[in-house]
């Protein structure tokens, strides 16, 4: 197995450790498992954690140009959403599945597991 950057991986949805199968199923459904060199995929959940990082990402593309366009030309607030939900929609859309892949691929790279909690131990 070649060393796969967890980057390029993640960034077009091939498999973290061979590189060469899909890693998704659907548009953001994880395959079961890797079709070229049959990695498990059951190792690893994002959660909640791309979308968290796709909505800062576009909240802040497409809010400061709605106040900028507010400052400069005050127009009525229908304008913003005529540009403001299609833009909105586009950029999380475009950004949430690479998100999704990379995260995957970093806890891949990372070897993240669940916690185990020990009782008794306080480490």
């Amino acid at each position: 197995m070649s060393d796969v950057s967890p980057f390029a991986a993640g960034l077009t949805g091939r498999c973290p450790r061979c590189g060469e199968g899909a890693m998704f199923a659907g548009f953001l459904t994880i395959a079961p498992a890797c079709d070229a060199c049959g990695l498990d995929y059951a190792f690893a959940d994002s959660g909640d954690g791309p979308a968290v990082f796709v909505m800062f990402f576009a909240g802040f593309a497409v809010v400061i140009p709605a106040l900028l366009i507010e400052v400069a030309v005050q127009p009525p607030v229908w304008v913003h959403f005529l540009y403001g939900l299609p833009a909105i929609i586009l950029v999380s859309l475009a950004l949430l599945r690479p998100m999704k892949g990379l995260l995957f691929a970093f806890q891949y790279h990372h070897k993240a597991e669940e916690a185990r909690f020990t009782p008794g131990r306080e480490d």
